[in-house]
């Protein structure tokens, strides 16, 4: 389970840590420990794949062996982080090591004041495509493959330029579940983008 915050900060842990309730009006347990003025946007159901630290870390880097890099790509999920000034980036989930639940998490952005808040945190694949709504009624939709694949801890790059006073309210992930042109809507709200691969 990975979950995300306003604020750039994210978590993974396991579902088994999350116990069974009684009834629905039950309390819950802690996710993440937020920072004041944070909460949570985003919850995502992750695969998981069993790799140590230095695997992943050798697969990022691109030093496994051919074979094995081979078998880690086909099981990596990749995770699409976009802020309200119109900004984004790609990560593969291998860079969200596992760990307890309630804990304070880690970077899942760079939060600068170009980027603005995180508005959207989602996993997308490569022939997805996203489409973002800003609350002055722009509606843009892109390739997920347009956007370059980045670290947790840098800015991403533009998806969307957006007005002085204009923000990304919404971001939702456009996927073709047959190869048929059908698409189905996963996310925050409705899907579009022009993307420009500067890193910024």
């Amino acid at each position: 389970m990975l979950l995300a915050t306003r604020q750039g900060v994210a978590i993974r842990f396991p579902v088994s840590d999350v116990r069974v309730f009684k009834g629905r009006d039950s309390t819950g347990v802690r996710g993440i420990r937020l920072k004041e003025g944070d909460e949570v946007i985003g919850l995502s159901i992750l695969k998981h794949a069993e790799f140590d630290s230095e695997t992943r870390d050798a697969f990022l880097r691109g030093d496994l062996p051919a074979e094995q890099s081979e078998q880690m790509a086909a099981l990596e999920e990749v995770i699409l982080t976009i802020t309200e000034n119109g900004f984004g980036k790609r990560t593969s989930a291998y860079e969200y090591r596992v760990t307890g639940r309630g804990g304070q998490g880690i970077g899942n952005i760079d939060m600068t004041e170009r980027n603005g808040p995180v508005i959207a945190s989602f996993p997308v694949g490569p022939d997805d495509e996203i489409m973002l709504v800003t609350d002055a009624a722009t509606l843009i939709r892109m390739p997920v493959d347009d956007i370059r694949i980045a670290g947790r801890r840098t800015q991403g790059v533009t998806l969307l330029r957006t007005a002085d006073d204009e923000r990304v309210v919404s971001a939702a992930r456009l996927c073709d579940l047959n190869g048929s042109g059908d698409e189905s809507e996963d996310g925050d709200g409705a899907e579009e983008g022009g993307g420009d691969d500067t890193d910024e």
